[in-house]
């Protein structure tokens, strides 16, 4: 079974399943063609996040980000008059997008573990027929170019590949991609290490220097996709994964063990007021953690794990008040990002995420092959006393998270959610839902959503509720303090999340969220 935001990357990964390919497999062919059909959350210039599981072993994490460019330093910036570092141009291009020695790494532990056959060209040929045939432009694409085109004219390459004529495409017009589409083939013939040293390296080391961008032949030559060994959390339920620093994996590991100490499911409404309160209260308080602790695992002070122990969550979950409403400094914000699940006839589970951070990233778009580069390091701070302070080499804070969980009863689930502050947030209440409240994957990611913290074109740190929420859920959240605004029914703020179950006896259960473009599909 397969689940994804955009319902041709779905496509891709069960026709590989199909043709026996592993869950390896099909991501990496889910996650080509979504680079191309979803432009405005994903590209082959980000970043991505995986983590794999075998049945009966413990799953491994596989970090495919970059660091900052050699020449990224605040003089650098400093000199061209930037106070901070900007989210769009050629200045905001200055890490090594990494998702791609995601899919090699990947690949090749296929190959060697998994006995993985799938060639790279059949993987990549649906990415590569999509981006040179065209594809039916989404209602979200249309909508988010339209919002951000006044933003984004003006960046390199970007109103030649999404403004034709000068407008924002409309949805079910065709968009077609023949530099995308070019390079896409340069990689299934040379291989995927040709983005980092081969011809295309080259090439977009020569367009990224052209654009002002400090990201040059060198920093791409260095990168290497790197395996992690998950965060591991013991849950009520079963044993929770998530990635590590530089990544929020903990935030969302935190929420959920809180949760797991406060939650009466069989007195508690999912709906209700206390429920969305108690994920608020526990959310702020990993938030907290996160904001002062987390960065790049090479500069970090403290080990992810010491707040994932049994008394550490036991202290941290006494404090939440369920009264009362505590106060906090408000979240990173938002960011576009895709996760996808898939688990294989084998039980093999990828939990995998891909993101250019920000919509369309740093706007800019590669002349010669039609990739638009990521901005993940506008995350960072010019001042070198703070948590994330830029420097070559650094890797950038990450709000990119993907979830998996083995539970006591046999299950095994992947999950996950885009959205920045918002991963986490839905993170916790997918899995609560199907966890304690027993809802299946579509009934959990259907149900109505929170937010808290900033969204797209908004200052307020308030708490959103969609619109489908009962009036008293409203009313008694705004009781206990909180700053409420009601958002849409089925808002795309909420991000896209998704989840595949894989139960004891071998069926299997997916979902996928109606406020996306995606599917669930198994076979």
């Amino acid at each position: 079974m397969v689940t994804a935001p955009n319902a041709l990357a779905a496509q891709s990964a069960v026709a590989v399943l199909r043709e026996g390919g592993n869950a390896v497999e099909a991501m990496i062919a889910a996650a080509a063609t979504i680079a191309v059909v979803y432009p405005h959350m994903n590209s082959i210039g980000g970043d991505g996040f995986w983590l794999i599981a075998r049945p009966g072993e413990v799953p491994l994490g596989l970090e495919a980000c970059g660091a900052a460019a050699g020449a990224a330093t605040p003089e650098a910036y400093r000199v061209q008059g930037f106070a901070s570092i900007p989210f769009r141009g050629g200045m905001a291009a200055n890490t090594v997008a990494g998702t791609v020695s995601g899919w090699e790494a990947a690949h090749a532990w296929s190959r060697e573990v998994l006995g993985g056959r799938m060639p790279l060209a059949r993987l990549l040929a649906d990415a590569i027929f999509h981006a040179r045939d065209g594809i039916p432009v989404t209602r979200s694409q249309s909508l988010c170019t339209e919002s951000r085109q006044d933003e984004l004219r003006g960046i390199p390459g970007f109103a030649d590949t999404f403004l034709p004529g000068g407008a924002a495409r409309l949805a079910g017009t065709r968009f077609v991609q023949p530099r995308l589409a070019a390079a896409l083939e340069q990689l299934a013939r040379a291989g995927l290490s040709d983005f980092y040293r081969g011809d295309l390296a080259r090439t977009m080391a020569r367009d990224l220097a052209a654009i002002g961008s400090p990201v040059a032949l060198g920093d791409l030559e260095r990168h290497h996709a790197v395996w992690k060994t998950p965060l591991t959390m013991a849950h009520s339920s079963g044993t929770l994964y998530n990635m590590p620093p530089p990544t929020q994996g903990l935030v969302s590991l935190l929420i959920l063990g809180q949760l797991d100490r406060i939650f009466d499911a069989g007195r508690m409404d999912p709906l209700c007021a206390s429920y969305v309160h108690a994920c608020v209260e526990a959310t702020k308080q990993a938030f907290a953690i996160r904001d002062k602790r987390i960065t790049d695992p090479a500069w970090m002070r403290d080990d992810p794990r010491q707040w994932l122990r049994p008394d550490a969550l036991d202290a941290m979950a006494a404090r939440i008040s369920l009264d009362h409403v505590a106060s906090w400094d408000g979240g990173q914000g938002p960011g576009d990002t895709v996760w996808m699940g898939v688990v294989d006839r084998a039980g093999v589970a990828v939990s995998f995420i891909q993101s250019i951070y920000h919509e369309f990233g740093s706007g800019v778009v590669l002349s010669e092959s039609g990739v638009n580069w990521q901005n993940r390091g506008c995350s960072f701070s010019l001042e070198p006393q703070a948590l994330n302070p830029l420097m070559p080499g650094r890797k950038p804070f990450h709000t990119l998270n993907p979830a998996l969980a083995k539970l006591d009863d046999g299950r095994t689930i992947v999950y996950g959610n885009m959205g920045g502050d918002g991963q986490p947030q839905s993170q916790s209440a997918v899995f609560s839902r199907i966890v304690h409240f027993g809802m299946n994957p579509q009934q959990a990611i259907d149900a109505p959503r929170w937010l808290l913290g900033r969204t797209w074109g908004q200052a307020s740190d308030s708490l959103k509720l969609e619109s489908r929420f009962p009036p008293a859920t409203v009313e008694g959240l705004r009781a206990l303090g909180h700053e409420v605004d009601i958002v849409p029914a089925y808002d795309e703020i909420m991000g896209h999340a998704g989840a595949v179950v894989l139960h004891a006896d071998g069926s299997y259960e997916g979902g996928t969220d109606p406020r996306s473009d995606g599917a669930a599909s198994g076979w």
